[in-house]
This record gives C-alpha cells, sequence and structure tokens, in this order.
C-alpha cells in the first residue's frame, strides 16, 4: 500500500492552525484512498528536527569509513529523515508564511534532506515524488497584490523542493487568514472564508487525484 510523508510546521495547534486544518483534510482524504496505507507524520512544531551542525554536514561528504564518531551519529539522523523522504510514494506539507518565509523548523528539515550526490545534484533519489504544500498566510501575496514581492515561500519551496530535489510540486494557498482576529482587515473576511473552503475542497480533491495516480 501507499506511503504517505505528512509534515506540519505551524506554531499552532490544531483548529487554531490554518495550514493544519488544510493538511488534515488531505490527510483524510487519502486515508479514505488507501485505508490499510501508512502515514508517516512529522510535527516539525512539537518535535523539531536538529538544525544541521558542521559534523552533519561534512559527513555528507565524506567516505563513511573516515567518519567521526559525531559525525557517524548525526549523519545517520539525517539518513533517517532522508529515508523517510525516499520511501514516500506522496509528500505533504503544511508551510505557514512567517515574516515572510517558511518556519525554521521546516528549513532545519530540508537541509538534512538535501543532500548532494544523493537526494539532489546529479542524482535525484526522492524524483518525480508528488508533494503538495498548504502555504498558508496572513495576507494575500497573489500576483498584482502590493504584496506579491514579498513572496518568499513558494518562490523558495520552488527552488528547493521541484529543482534541487526534483520532487513533482502542486501548492494550496489558504490565504488572509489573519482577517477573522484583526480588526483592521474586517472587510476581507468574506475573502478569507472563500479562500479557507477553496484550499479544503482542493485538498480533498488533489489527495484523490494523487491516489488515482499512484494507482494508475
Amino acid at each position: 500500500m501507499a506511503t504517505l510523508l505528512h509534515i506540519d510546521s505551524s506554531l499552532f495547534p490544531g483548529e487554531a492552525s490554518a495550514s493544519r486544518a488544510v493538511t488534515d483534510a488531505f490527510r483524510s482524504a487519502w486515508q479514505e484512498q488507501h485505508p490499510g496505507g501508512t502515514v508517516i507524520y512529522r510535527d516539525l512544531a512539537a518535535n523539531p528536527v536538529p538544525h544541521i551542525t558542521a559534523a552533519a554536514h561534512t559527513a555528507g561528504f565524506a567516505d563513511p569509513a573516515s567518519h567521526t564518531a559525531e559525525q557517524a551519529a548525526e549523519f545517520a539522523e539525517r539518513v533517517k529523515l532522508i529515508e523517510e523522504l525516499e520511501q514516500a510514494d506522496a509528500v505533504l506539507i503544511g508551510a505557514p508564511m512567517y515574516n515572510y518565509t517558511i518556519p525554521s523548523t521546516l528549513k532545519a528539515w530540508l537541509d538534512n534532506v538535501i543532500l548532494f550526490g544523493r537526494t539532489a545534484g546529479d542524482t535525484h533519489s526522492a524524483k518525480g515524488t508528488p508533494v503538495t504544500v498548504v502555504a498558508s498566510r496572513g495576507g494575500s501575496y497573489a500576483p498584482g497584490t502590493p504584496r506579491e514581492p514579498y513572496e518568499y515561500v513558494q518562490n523558495y519551496l520552488t527552488a528547493v523542493l521541484a529543482d534541487a530535489l526534483g520532487l513533482d510540486l502542486d501548492f494550496i494557498v489558504p490565504e488572509l487568514t489573519m482577517a477573522p482576529h484583526n480588526p483592521a482587515m474586517a472587510e476581507l473576511v468574506p475573502l478569507f472564508e472563500a479562500s479557507r473552503d477553496r484550499a479544503l475542497q482542493e485538498a480533498a480533491t488533489k489527495a484523490k487525484a494523487v491516489a488515482e495516480r499512484l494507482a494508475a
């Protein structure tokens, strides 16, 4: 049966998180299609992975036989994360926008799994794996909006997930999530609600589409 790697990085739990609500909808639809499948789940807010160190980084370019004890231990943690990515038939990532970019915990995960010579560079060991990113944001950074130049989530993740890792990338973008909480954005609440509803529907639709693609 198929394996889904599900990663959340929102600081907020449960329904308090816009991205988690949408990743939950995707995962539920996925599991309806794969009731006997496997879900590998990482909550990077609750259990962050280590930020990459010099030992973990240099170990990736050295013969394992030459690793120091520190390199061997820290590289083993990188390999565990890499193998989860390689074994996944599909990947789901919750990537809320914090200060114009992704959470540092998600960046730490990426730094660990991007390994030239294995997942990136001349080889892409997870190439073609479908990855769906829920890129929620408090405002709107869509093309044509005043804040378009500050959109560093989709641009960055396209570079690392699609270009560096060779994954088959798709986005779901719930926006204006601060509207219900910021009086200055009160008039935007209907647009937020439409965006939220559209994102939840997209999550269910895309999950089923990925499942059908893998079953074909």
